[in-house]
């Protein structure tokens, strides 16, 4: 059986993602307790069920702690994928203000004062980062809800079960992904933002291809990161890793880092040798991607 635990931060899109789950057709159960987990297995199991999403967070509160040990449990007998949700604190804060919704965990402290926000969103984050650790992340940051869905479907796909890598392109102005295993910055190369006509496309379009492709630093640039890339990524197999994230960062996320993603994509999924290894690559644009966060 496929087993998919949704978690993270609340206000980072859990509902947006477990939608889209259930889109792609899998049996899907939001808010489950813990300690029901094991028990909503073996009937689904029981009920030929083949791809569960089951979605849990920290509400749940100190049994939160023991679903590390439960997953490892059923991965013996069971394919289990962690999709954790993220978001910085602020948007976080944006979002609870104009959805006027409670956090969660806004109970009472040891204190006996009732948290705030900020101290609710943080003990989120001590209580999640065991699973975290071990998680494929998404930055929902300035992440718009159908960019989040079109992420998730990626990530449905039937392929086989190995090492899933994503190449993501962003902006520094905008902050470093949070998920972010590698990250290069390629900001010193030569900007298409100062061509008044490469200004509005992005590194997606020919006539931006075809200026970067040109400058002696940017195929320099493309060659370090890929041997960089490829020199460790069976160290990163060895060591169990189920998810790598490289990040591409220029200044605004337009024009060089989505051209560096773009290359890298290509070099790496025509590698025949990488295929036999059941390597999963995938792209992310982030700020190509992203409207204002408020939208999930």
């Amino acid at each position: 059986m496929q087993i998919n635990l949704i978690t993270g931060i609340s206000g980072s899109g859990k509902s947006v993602a477990l939608r889209a789950f259930e889109d792609a057709g899998y049996d899907c159960v939001d808010n489950l307790p813990v300690t029901l987990l094991e028990n909503l297995v073996s009937t689904l199991e029981a009920e030929n069920s083949e791809r569960i999403a089951v979605a849990i967070d920290a509400r749940r509160g100190k049994s939160i702690a023991e679903l590390p040990k439960i997953l490892e449990n059923l991965r013996r007998t069971h394919q289990v994928r962690i999709v954790f949700l993220n978001a910085n604190t602020n948007t976080l804060i944006q979002r609870f203000s104009e959805t006027r919704r409670r956090h969660p965990l806004s109970g009472k402290t040891q204190q006996s004062h009732e948290a705030t926000l900020i101290e609710a969103i943080d003990k989120e984050r001590s209580l999640l980062e065991p699973l975290r650790a071990q998680a494929h992340s998404i930055d929902t940051s300035n992440l718009p809800a159908h960019a989040l869905r079109s992420w998730i479907q990626d990530l449905l796909k039937d392929k086989p079960v190995g090492l899933t890598v994503v190449f993501e392109s962003f902006g520094f102005k905008n902050g470093l992904p949070s998920e972010a295993d590698l990250v290069f910055d390629v900001r010193c190369l030569p900007n298409p933002h100062y061509d008044k006509i490469l200004r509005p496309l992005s590194g997606k379009d020919q006539p931006v291809k075809e200026f970067l492709e040109k400058i002696p630093e940017v195929v320099s640039m493309e060659s370090d990161i890929t041997q960089f890339i490829e020199k460790w990524l069976p160290h990163y197999i060895a060591d169990g890793r189920s998810y790598l994230t490289v990040a591409i960062g220029c200044t605004g996320g337009q024009h060089r880092s989505v051209y560096i993603v773009s290359r890298l994509m290509n070099h790496f999924c025509a590698q025949k040798d990488l295929a036999e290894l059941q390597i999963i690559f995938l792209t992310r644009h982030r700020e190509l991607d992203s409207i204002p966060a408020t939208v999930i």
